[in-house]
């Protein structure tokens, strides 16, 4: 067109036409950044009234959680979380736009109250701040590494539960960052695709896109909480009948009192628990369905109470629940009871140990009454001391926890404390000992295969020698007299100990068996 051969006229014709060429291309870029920015107007508008819409929707959620706790708090406290971590990331996108304002120096014209769309075709403002050569800049790792950390706070938010799945493929699929293959087959990475070479209106426009991106995925989220919640609630499919016993333990004939009420599990993980005042481990005491397990030492016989307190988080503050319950103690059984019918013995004038208890009652509501019968020290124990007669009953009442009252009573014979055998020097009955060592010696009363501790003092017994009279001797030693006459006896002739007298600190003792002695000297 301006070859050298034409002529000056048709130079100039030329040169008309690639000016008005230039005119038309210059008015077309103009309208196309007029056209970005009233796309950005309309992103703009759609983000306030997105906001308004969003706040709406999470007042919804927060008086849903106030009236029906158990089926909104959950829900409310992603709600609040959600909302946190997306007004973060659409600030941070906003200052990405004010520094592309600042740097291009560009200002809302007061006029229009617009920015100046048509002037803003700068390319080099982002190129230069994020992009150096083929890679990006600090600023540009920057803004990937945001981009990334809003993706990674929303799916920890929403965490595994799996009816959040498609949410997140739709969240994951309108923030993806991955790189772009352009039409001609090059591969480039999702910021130099969408930003570089870009003028300065259209790029600012695409940050108010991911602004608008950001509102969308709040208003998702919400509504998800909320419609996920409402099915849960109103469904009575999502309900289980659950048992709720007064106490955990029971009496044989006593009647079951309890309720059964409709309710479910809530997957809720607590911020603290306690039980009985000791803090919980959460992370070993919380299952998949939301349920503590408790695992404690139970406390004596009887019935026991379980306090405790479930805090959660709820508006960002603790909310504590009070946990209330009780269980029943019995008796562990360690041991048969086996008695012998006829043996039920207890033994006047001395005190007989006594164990008495009311299975699955404690020690407390339990009282036992009978001649002679005291209470001793410790669980159960008691002291019985008969005196007159040969029979003496043990009556035992115990008050149960439902207020009624429980009693039974056992008959146990009396017996004398049987008759003690003589002994001198650790020997009973009839054996040899030297003539002086019988003459030193101390007589003695014992209670031979008796199970109580009862030590016996002589007090008097009778000496005979054969062919000498019998001495009568007070105390536990032979006397001159008895002595006398063992000095006469024969060797190898038997002296007799008999009449042995004895007493202990209250029963009447009957005399001791005698002992012979054969003197061996």
């Amino acid at each position: 067109m301006a070859g050298g051969k034409a002529s000056a006229r048709q130079k100039m014709i030329n040169l008309m036409y690639l000016v008005f060429i230039a005119m038309m291309a210059m008015n077309m870029s103009k309208e196309v950044l007029s056209a970005f920015g009233l796309m950005d107007l309309k992103f703009a508008e759609s983000n306030t009234v997105a906001t308004e819409k969003n706040s709406a929707l999470l007042a919804d959620l927060e008086t849903k959680a106030e009236e029906k706790k158990e089926e909104f708090a959950v829900p409310f406290n992603k709600a609040t979380q959600v909302n946190a971590v997306s007004d973060k990331f659409y600030k941070y996108i906003g200052s990405l736009k004010a520094d592309l304002l600042r740097e291009g120096k560009y200002a809302v014209v007061p006029e229009t109250g617009k920015l100046p769309f048509e002037a803003m075709d700068k390319t080099d403002i982002l190129d230069e701040m994020w992009f150096t050569g083929d890679r990006l800049t600090k600023k540009g790792d920057e803004v990937m590494a945001a981009i990334a950390a809003y993706k990674n706070d929303i799916k920890e938010i929403l965490g595994g539960d799996v009816k959040y799945n498609k949410a997140i493929e739709r969240f994951e699929k309108r923030f993806s960052t991955a790189d772009v293959e352009t039409k001609d087959g090059i591969s480039k990475g999702w910021l130099d695709y969408n930003f570089q070479g870009f003028p300065a209106i259209a790029s600012y426009t695409k940050l108010t896109a991911m602004q608008n991106d950001v509102k969308m995925t709040e208003a998702n989220m919400f509504n998800l909480f909320l419609g996920n919640s409402l099915d849960e609630a109103v469904s009575l499919k999502k309900y289980q009948a659950i048992v709720l016993a007064d106490k955990s333990a029971f009496f044989a004939g006593e009647k079951f009192q309890g309720k059964v009420v409709l309710g479910k599990y809530a997957n809720v993980t607590p911020t603290k628990l306690s039980v009985n005042g000791k803090e919980i481990n959460i992370a070993e005491a919380i299952d998949s369905t939301g349920a503590a397990k408790l695992d404690f030492t139970v406390g004596n016989v009887g019935e026991q109470d379980i306090k405790g307190v479930f805090t959660f988080l709820e508006d960002g503050k603790p909310l504590e629940i009070p946990i209330v319950g009780n269980y029943v103690v019995v008796p562990r059984p360690n041991s048969a009871t086996i008695s012998a019918d006829k043996m039920n013995v207890v033994y006047r004038g001395v005190t007989n140990p006594m164990t008495i208890s009311f299975a699955g009652v404690p020690d407390n509501k339990v009282s036992a009454s009978g001649a002679g019968l005291s209470k001793g020290s410790g669980t159960g124990k008691y002291n019985m001391v008969p005196t007159t007669g040969k029979e003496v009953t043990i009556n035992v009442s115990a008050k149960l926890d439902d207020g009624s009252s429980a009693s039974d009573r056992k008959t146990f014979r009396i017996k004398d404390i049987p008759k003690p055998s003589g002994q001198m020097a650790g020997k009973t009955g009839q054996f040899s000992l030297p003539r002086n060592n019988v003459e030193i010696g101390k007589v003695q009363a014992v209670l031979e295969d008796f199970d109580f501790d009862l030590p016996l003092k002589v007090t008097s017994f009778k000496f005979k020698v054969p062919g000498s009279p019998s001495v009568t001797c007070q105390g536990n030693r032979l006397n001159s007299q008895a002595k006398s006459a063992l000095r006469k006896a024969k060797r190898g002739s038997d002296v007799q100990i008999f009449d042995i007298k004895s007493s202990s600190n209250g029963p009447r003792i009957k005399p001791a068996a005698p002992i012979i002695i054969q003197l061996s000297n």
